[in-house]
């Protein structure tokens, strides 16, 4: 598939979020701001947000939630933009949601002891008006502390753990019916589906977690996992961080194609344009959001 570039010189570009106008938000991991990018290529700082903004979702109150991460370490050179750790003493990342119109925002969730995530990784709504987010834990010099995945409400009235034990939780999503609840495992380069009972709930009724989630697939050698974006198919379609392509998962397990990209460090996708069969795509780094044509309709998300 042809790559198309729609614009350039974006710091380490991830989640992005095509709005009904055409125009795709995206977060500037290094650059620490929620970026607006209309179809012309030309773009607009919507929020300068901090730390490392890595996944973006619109919510049921119009408002953008933005998982950060905290922040990442400088990255080896300006012109091929590879961050390294985050420094020892970056705080844990947070949960925040943008009023995009004016840029005004807040932290809706921060780590606590009962909820001590380490880095908020990528997020998608439920029909019910609540979030999944993972959190990638983080790398503390010669020790990692691991991630988990969490469900909350928008209000900020609810957060708990659904699933510990996978080990670099990243992408996540659900399929078209809602009861299946996919996450990315970037270092293991597993794709995992848990059944979900009710809202937020994983189904834990035949093991314990997360030996209840099922494997789907695993990218081959380097092929490590980042963010995803299901089809209309039920197909989970995983950008391949290492692996420089867009991985398309079948929901009954193996990947049935590749879709090579230009940009070693591919991070995630989103689908957009009247009939959902434009896939945009961050292309990290080399700092481009860029879009081809997909053959199948992207899934309608829950609260676009």
């Amino acid at each position: 598939m042809a790559v198309r570039d729609i614009t350039k010189g974006l710091r380490f570009p991830e989640g992005p979020v095509v709005l009904p106008d055409g125009d795709v938000l995206v977060v500037e991991v290094m650059g620490g701001a929620l970026t607006r990018v209309k179809p012309d290529g030309s773009k607009t700082v919507v929020a300068d947000l901090g730390g490392g903004p890595n996944g973006a979702a619109m919510g049921p109150d119009g408002r953008c939630y933005v998982c950060n991460s905290g922040g990442l370490g400088p990255a080896i050179s300006e012109d091929v933009m590879v961050p390294s750790d985050a420094p020892l003493d970056t705080p844990p990342g947070s949960i925040q949601a943008v009023d995009v119109s004016t840029g005004a925002f807040e932290t809706v969730y921060a780590s606590t002891d009962a909820t001590p995530f380490w880095a908020p990784n990528d997020i998608v709504f439920d029909a019910d008006g609540g979030f999944w987010f993972t959190d990638f834990g983080r790398n503390r010099d010669r020790v990692r502390t691991r991630g988990a995945v969490y469900y909350a409400k928008t209000d900020g009235s609810h957060i708990e753990e659904a699933i510990f034990g996978v080990e670099t939780p990243n992408g996540i999503g659900l399929s078209p019916d809602g009861g299946t609840l996919y996450v990315a495992d970037t270092f293991t380069s597993y794709l995992w589906a848990f059944p979900l009972k009710a809202p937020g709930q994983v189904d834990w009724s035949k093991g314990r977690p997360p030996m209840e989630g099922k494997i789907l697939g695993r990218g081959k050698v380097g092929q490590f996992l980042d963010s995803l974006a299901v089809d209309s198919a039920g197909n989970i379609c995983v950008a391949s961080c290492g692996g420089g392509a867009i991985l398309v998962f079948s929901p009954e397990g193996g990947i049935s194609e590749e879709v090579v990209t230009s940009d070693l460090l591919t991070t995630n996708i989103a689908f957009g344009g009247p009939d959902l069969k434009t896939a945009f795509v961050t292309l990290s780094s080399s700092g481009r959001l860029v879009a081809m044509d997909w053959s199948v309709s992207g899934l309608k998300l829950n609260c676009c």
